[in-house]
């Protein structure tokens, strides 16, 4: 076992401690900060981002060589840690030797400590490890100069010093699809940052909502779903928007995915906040989008491209959503382009 101590959350620190630990290359560009490890220690990256300078991201797809113990040891202040799964499971304790509790996939955890001095993650050697964590400063000058740092350290605030605060949530696959779209972002510049900063404060609002819907519903915590059922929901949305094209039914979905039907309406409640006919309608109308400004197929094939067959319906849904006819929408993409 190898204990490894890092003592900030600045994200250009972090990365510069943790590359001295365990090696590796850094890149660095625009507050975002990649180091990539292929050691006898470790394989992967680990990245962090300055998303404000007292809110940090840290994304984790890792595997250990060795079991390894990750310390974060804060001595001016105890920030709060917004911790999401990917994939696998995190363990976490309070100190180096504390009770662990295990993160599972696709469940959130928001902790801080009340000594103000141990966060730590254990890594068991040869599994990969894909998770991400939120740190929001709580020392005096964060606290003073950000009304959202200031109402964190109040909400997420131990009771007692020497009672530390962990709240291990239910699944969520929102966040999981939040921060695909963080990892899919291929824009540069300005665009890219503020696409950074704006999936990020989306991601730590969806943790924070998650810890509130709990609370409120603390009886049924998990709901009827659990967490093998809850990858097929999303597995079964990625086949959705790779195919809009196929006639779905729900008999067809449920025979698919081995769910009932009622579980399947859950889960795409639960990630989309859709029902399973709405959530195939959007994804028809954003593809019907997407071809109308990227292909020179009219209308009336992109209607039947995108598994609909009345051009009637398909305009009306169209005008829903985008505030106007696809005829209006494709008129004006053909000008755009002959001004270009």
């Amino acid at each position: 076992m190898k204990t490894l101590y890092i003592k900030s959350t600045s994200a250009s620190k972090m990365i510069k401690d943790l590359q001295t630990k365990i090696g590796g290359t850094i890149t660095s560009l625009n507050h975002e900060n990649v180091l990539t490890v292929d050691s006898e220690l470790a394989q992967g990256t680990i990245s962090a981002i300055s998303v404000k300078k007292s809110i940090t991201y840290i994304s984790f797809d890792i595997e250990f060589k060795k079991d390894i113990k990750l310390v974060n040891t804060i001595l001016k202040s105890s920030p709060v840690y917004f911790t999401y799964c990917s994939e696998g499971h995190v363990e976490h304790s309070f100190s180096v030797e504390g009770k662990t509790n295990t993160l599972d996939a696709f469940q959130t955890a928001i902790l801080r400590s009340a000594e103000t001095v141990n966060n730590v993650y254990h890594f068991e050697k040869d599994m990969t490890y894909k998770f991400s964590t939120i740190v929001v400063s709580t020392d005096e000058v964060s606290i003073k100069n950000n009304e959202l740092n200031s109402k964190l350290d109040e909400i997420f605030r131990p009771e007692e010093n020497t009672t530390n605060f962990a709240y291990f949530g239910s699944y969520n696959l929102k966040i999981a699809e939040k921060i695909e779209q963080l990892e899919a972002i291929s824009q540069e510049g300005v665009v890219r940052r503020l696409l950074i900063e704006s999936t990020v404060q989306t991601i730590l609002a969806l943790e924070i909502q998650q810890h509130t819907d709990d609370l409120k519903h603390a009886s049924n915590q998990f709901g009827s779903l659990n967490k093998e059922e809850m990858e097929t929901i999303k597995d079964l949305s990625v086949f959705i928007k790779n195919y809009p094209e196929k006639q779905y039914t729900l008999k067809y979905l449920s025979s698919k995915s081995g769910l009932t039907p009622s579980k399947l309406q859950e889960g795409f409640k639960l990630l989309h906040d859709r029902t399973v006919t709405d959530f195939i309608r959007n994804v028809r109308v954003e593809t019907a989008e997407d071809l109308i400004k990227t292909s020179d197929l009219n209308i009336s094939e992109i209607v039947y491209t995108v598994g609909l067959t009345s051009r009637s319906y398909f305009s009306k849904i169209f005008k829903e959503k985008y505030n106007c006819s696809p005829k209006q929408y494709q008129d004006n993409q053909n000008s755009l382009a002959a001004t270009a």
